[in-house]
């Protein structure tokens, strides 16, 4: 498969990771009231909690550095670049995966902005998926 994905899409995708990575805390605070719940767990699990929520919200941001500075290096079919969009493609690929099977099964705020903004971002880890998925398709053309 001959797949050529332009550097501005890959930039975009980075700039929208980032984008994730920065709103993630507000999402967490005013849509979850995730420091509630929280708060409600023994004291090491609420540290292992926040250590993991900050280790996705450090992913996302890292993904999109990468992503915004290097997106020829994500396409150049070395055993690098195979292997960095396979590992950020099955990463995105798993969290629409999560999202489809687990998260309608909960409430979240009937506000526009909340709703709405749950469309995006949605739209968003899809188009994360695909991209970072496609590309890991054009590099096992090595």
């Amino acid at each position: 498969m001959n797949i050529e994905i332009p550097n501005w899409i890959i930039i975009a995708g980075g700039i929208g990771q980032i984008f994730t990575a920065l709103v993630y805390p507000y999402i967490r605070h005013k849509v979850f009231d995730w420091y509630t719940d929280v708060k409600q767990l023994k004291p090491l699990n609420q540290e292992i909690a926040k250590t993991y929520g900050r280790y996705i919200q450090g992913l996302n941001f890292s993904f999109g550095l990468i992503a915004i500075l290097i997106p020829s290096d994500l396409k150049n079919q070395t055993h690098l670049a195979l292997a960095l969009t396979g590992l950020i493609g099955a990463y995105w690929v798993g969290k629409v995966a999560t999202q489809i099977a687990y998260y309608p099964m909960y409430q979240i705020p009937q506000k526009a902005l909340f709703k709405y903004g749950g469309y995006g971002m949605n739209l968003l880890f899809v188009f994360f998926a695909v991209v970072y998925t496609l590309l890991f398709i054009y590099n096992l053309n090595v």
